[in-house]
C-alpha cells in the first residue's frame, strides 16, 4: 500500500476535524492551504435555536407573556431596592377602574363591549395590584407567584382570542 493513501492514527480532541491533503507536486507544492470544515452544532444548540426562532416568529401572539415575565423581574428588582416603592404603585390600581368610568360616558358600550371593557380593566386593576403587593412583599411571597400565574394566564389567553377573531 502506498504511503499516500494508508492513514495514519493521529489522536485529535473531541470535536475537531482534520483533512489530510496529498502532497503537491510541482512549483506549486509549498503554497498554503486554508480548509474551513464547518462543525456540525450540538443537539443543545439546535434545541435552543429551534426555540429561539419559535419565539421570534410568535413574538407578537407571546406579547403579555413577555410583559408578565418583566412584571415579575421588575417587581422583584424593586422589593430588592425600595420596598416603599409598592406606596407609590398602589394608588395606580384605580386608574383602570377610572378609565372604564370615562369611556362608558364619552362612548356608551352595550352588552358584548361592555363586558370586555370591564373585564380588561378588572384585569388591569388586578395586575397593579398585584404589582404593588410584589414589590412591598416580594413576588414570591405568600399566594403571589400563584396570583402571577393567574393573571398571566388569563392575559394570554385573552389576547389570543381577540387577536384569533380580528
Amino acid at each position: 500500500m502506498s504511503s499516500r493513501t494508508r492513514t495514519r492514527t493521529v489522536k485529535t480532541a473531541a470535536g475537531i476535524h482534520t483533512v489530510r491533503i496529498p502532497r503537491q507536486r510541482g512549483r506549486r507544492g509549498s503554497d498554503p492551504f486554508v480548509i474551513v470544515v464547518p462543525e456540525r452544532p450540538s443537539l443543545t444548540r439546535e434545541a435552543l435555536g429551534f426555540v429561539g426562532r419559535s419565539l421570534w416568529t410568535f413574538r407578537r401572539a407571546l406579547a403579555p407573556t413577555g410583559l408578565s415575565v418583566l412584571a415579575f423581574l421588575m417587581a422583584g428588582l424593586l422589593h430588592l431596592i425600595a420596598w416603599w416603592s409598592a406606596l407609590v404603585i398602589a394608588p395606580v390600581a384605580a386608574a383602570p377602574l377610572g378609565w372604564v368610568l370615562v369611556m362608558q360616558r364619552r362612548r356608551p358600550a352595550r352588552a358584548a363591549a361592555l363586558a370586555w371593557r370591564i373585564g380588561l380593566a378588572a384585569l388591569a386593576t388586578l395586575a397593579a395590584v398585584w404589582l404593588a403587593l410584589a414589590a412591598g412583599f416580594g413576588p414570591l411571597a405568600g399566594p403571589l407567584a400563584l396570583l402571577w400565574l393567574l393573571i398571566w394566564l388569563t392575559a394570554q389567553t385573552a389576547w389570543l382570542v381577540v387577536r384569533h377573531t380580528h
